[in-house]
């Protein structure tokens, strides 16, 4: 490890980022200094520029990929160097306003009805039930299950924030099932191997990549046509919740949210929501042709 790698590292260390942060602003790192052919300490201001341009023209990255790349890179110059580059206040891209996919109940009980691995099942099945991010469930570990108060305690997720969701009966149920499987005392989802039924010796969870190949499979099979992925469970949970009658805020609090404005864009994609809005245009458009 080079001398400026670990200091950027102990740099993110003080700044208490997460593990998962660190590993992608030094990918970003890495990736500009392999573009440029040379250190990231030696790159000229017109390389920089010439990087971005290249992600937005060439490669047509995502906007969070862009944004993470800038995030990581900005680090970088801003705290390891201590360098300004007033070329990285360029290239911030412009926020987004789409409203995320939201599957039904019957359509996500159609997929994971085609996830034919129980492991997979199990896990996607929790979060959709919990209404988790992808790491939070591959990650779960068997003491985040308080079995008494039925709840989940999800520990440092994003933004090192802890919560409780709840769990329901058949939930728990289908966990101690699939735990009893492997028995790993630490995770309950542990890595895929040969040995997998004997995986007490296990010391990592099960891989993000497997999960997500699951569902597309499941997705392909069943016949839902729609853009969805692994996080559009938690999408779905969220928005069922809220036309269930669940108040807004503690779906901001199950969720995890910072602020409630991002809890209410589901309010947005709820038929129940969509059915009274257009109930009452209805009523107020009928009153003007009496």
């Amino acid at each position: 490890m080079t001398a400026l790698r670990q200091k950027m590292l102990e740099d993110m260390q003080l700044r208490g980022l997460s593990e998962r942060t660190q590993e992608s602003y030094i990918r970003a790192v890495r990736q500009l200094a392999e573009y440029c052919h040379k250190p990231p300490d030696q790159i000229s201001q017109d390389e920089l520029r010439s990087f971005f341009l290249y992600l937005k023209n060439v490669r047509h990255v995502s906007r969070s990929t862009q944004t993470i790349t800038l995030c990581g890179i900005k680090f970088f110059y801003d705290h390891t160097l201590e360098r300004y580059w007033h070329t990285l206040d360029l290239v911030r891209p412009a926020k987004e306003k789409k409203l995320p996919v939201v599957l039904s109940v019957e359509e996500v009980g159609r997929i994971l009805a085609r996830v034919y691995q129980p492991h997979y099942r199990v896990c996607l099945t929790t979060i959709y039930a919990c209404g988790l991010r992808l790491l939070e469930g591959v990650r779960l570990q068997v003491d985040q299950i308080d079995s008494q108060r039925k709840m989940l305690h999800i520990k440092q997720a994003k933004g090192n924030k802890d919560r409780y969701v709840p769990l329901p009966t058949a939930s728990l149920k289908m966990l101690r099932q699939h735990w009893l499987i492997h028995r790993n005392p630490l995770w309950l989802f542990p890595a895929l191997r040969e040995d997998w039924l004997h995986s007490e010796k296990a010391r990592s969870p099960m891989s993000e990549s497997g999960v997500q190949r699951a569902f597309r499979a499941a997705l392909r099979e069943c016949g839902v046509h729609k853009q969805a992925t692994v996080h559009t469970l938690r999408h779905s949970y969220a928005t069922h919740l809220l036309e269930a009658g669940l108040n807004l805020r503690i779906i901001q609090s199950y969720l995890g949210h910072a602020s409630p404005a991002t809890t209410a864009i589901y309010t947005h994609l709820t038929s129940t929501t969509q059915t009274r809005s257009l109930e009452t245009i209805d009523s107020l458009v009928a009153g003007l042709w009496r």
